[in-house]
């Protein structure tokens, strides 16, 4: 007879927190978020910590280059998504760890024979108003001049008019040479009040731009993942099917974390697929999804480096109401907490927990925090912001960006959702949907992160390994939840601070 649950299991909506004690000590400035990422043993150091415990999911619509590099930049990590050639996925992977903070590869460029027609066309798609003009009209080309809005007036200049007759040619520019440093460029961008400098190899050919305007954005952030290189650290996600092919180049390419990406982990398929890795490679994988301790354990028997919890609980996921699987998520991490605990007891060896999906308000990754996971992969949250690939359109009057699961017909990943069976996608797990725009990641995860810190003291917790062990839950009932918001009165004015 099959095995039927006593209680039924719980979302994270269903708990709230109980304060502590709060010291004199207990202040946002002396709570540390840092947590691992990577498998370690007792009284050893994780390979990785991340010191901003969240990461961005495995998603064409939310992680590629871009966002891994601003993410890197806080402290959290990107898995490039793997629904895509591997060859482009390792350019993505080579991207990040190539980036140099502060210098930007020109993706807006054009070659002198060029319009003032297509200077606009260009601007209007990237939303650039430097360009760069090279001989052959590619990010690296030998450097002729520069395009700003201030070398043409729109309604006096012809939009036939040639570039090459109204740039900045390069004679009047001030560049510098590739290999000048940051704070050099600065210096130089400083002194001749420029708006940006154009780097270039002795040969003349593009580099890179330094803008004013990112000066302090560039400034050392003490939060920043960074390889033993100085490198930003990013990673990449494998799938069960071609990872032979896959794994290797990522490798090569310098991807620092790999994780398997499915709706399902309980499977040979992922065992097989981290023995290759074990046995091949240095690099730590990650396995999932898992909702229960036999999920965990297996992964665990099998080699994992964390192991990520949750099936069906993702916005854009219909994986329950399409095959009736899944768990409530609260249940699901409290559940696989315990056997990550009790794992540890037996073998001394310390394997983090990655909440994945049903995170609606920044509560909710507090409140996963408290129930035992060390970090939380988001989309949705990563999704709304100017770094996601997504395109950004008005619709009804606001700002909004594509969002879409990639067990949608538009991804059409069919590998997440792979069972041995004919390598196509045979029915939808997911959506395609958008979501509100919701500006820089810069800006709203500090919030996000001030609200994390701000409830830690309020529990009596400096870091995130007391929160685990010393914070205080209670599940509440459906009138408490309502209880909980803004109720009877008449709202001037409401953000809502859902994500």
């Amino acid at each position: 007879m099959a095995i039927f649950y006593d209680e039924p299991s719980h979302t994270f909506n269903e708990y709230l927190l109980i304060p502590r004690y709060t010291s004199c000590e207990h202040t946002p400035d002396k709570v540390s978020l840092a947590s691992p990422i990577t498998k370690f043993k007792k009284n050893e150091t994780p390979s990785i910590v991340l010191q901003t415990p969240v990461v961005s999911a495995i998603m064409q619509s939310v992680s590629n280059d871009t966002m891994a590099i601003a993410l890197a930049r806080e402290g959290g990590l990107s898995f490039i998504f793997c629904s895509q050639p591997v060859e482009q996925q390792v350019r993505m992977v080579e991207r990040v760890k190539n980036y140099k903070a502060g210098f930007v590869e020109s993706d807006s460029t054009l070659t002198g024979d060029a319009t003032l027609r297509d200077v606009l066309a260009l601007s209007a798609r990237t939303g650039h108003t430097t360009i760069a003009v090279t001989d052959d009209g590619l990010p690296h080309g030998k450097l002729l001049g520069v395009i700003t809005s201030r070398d043409y007036r729109l309604g006096v200049t012809p939009l036939d008019a040639k570039v090459s007759d109204f740039m900045t040619a390069l004679s009047q520019l001030h560049i510098a040479q590739d290999g000048v440093s940051l704070q050099e460029a600065n210096n130089i961008i400083w002194e001749h009040k420029l708006n940006s400098l154009p780097i270039v190899t002795k040969e003349g050919n593009m580099v890179a731009f330094v803008f004013r305007k990112d000066y302090e954005n560039n400034q050392e952030n003490p939060y920043e993942l960074l390889d033993t290189e100085k490198r930003y650290m990013v990673g990449a996600g494998v799938n069960t099917r071609d990872y032979k092919e896959r794994i290797p180049a990522l490798v090569k390419a310098g991807a620092d974390v790999l994780c398997l990406d499915s709706s399902d982990g309980f499977s040979e398929w992922q065992a097989e697929t981290i023995r290759y890795v074990k046995n091949n490679f240095s690099v730590p994988i990650g396995a999932g999804n898992v909702v229960d301790a036999d999920g965990f354990n297996f992964l665990a028997q099998a080699g994992a480096d964390f192991i990520k919890v949750g099936i069906g609980g993702g916005s854009i996921c219909i994986t329950r109401e399409t095959k009736g699987i899944g768990r409530g998520q609260a249940t699901a991490v409290i559940e696989v907490a315990k056997a990550r605990d009790a794992w540890f007891a037996k073998t001394g060896e310390y394997i983090p927990i990655c909440s994945d999906g049903g995170i609606v308000y920044d509560y909710h990754m507090i409140l996963a925090y408290a129930m035992g996971a060390d970090f939380c992969m988001l989309g949705r949250y990563f999704a709304r912001f100017d770094e996601s690939p997504t395109n950004k359109v008005l619709l009804n009057g606001s700002y909004v960006k594509e969002y879409w699961g990639e067990g949608s017909a538009r991804a059409r990943n069919w590998q997440r959702y792979d069972a041995g069976g004919d390598a196509r996608l045979a029915f939808e797990e997911g959506v395609d949907s958008y979501v509100p725009y919701a500006g820089t990641l810069h800006d709203n995860l500090q919030v996000t992160v001030k609200k994390i810190k701000s409830t830690m003291c309020n529990c009596g917790c400096l870091s995130l390994e007391e929160f685990r062990r010393d914070a205080k839950l209670t599940l509440v009932s459906s009138a408490s939840i309502l209880e909980g918001g803004a109720h009877d009165v008449i709202l001037k004015d409401f953000k809502n601070s859902s994500i």
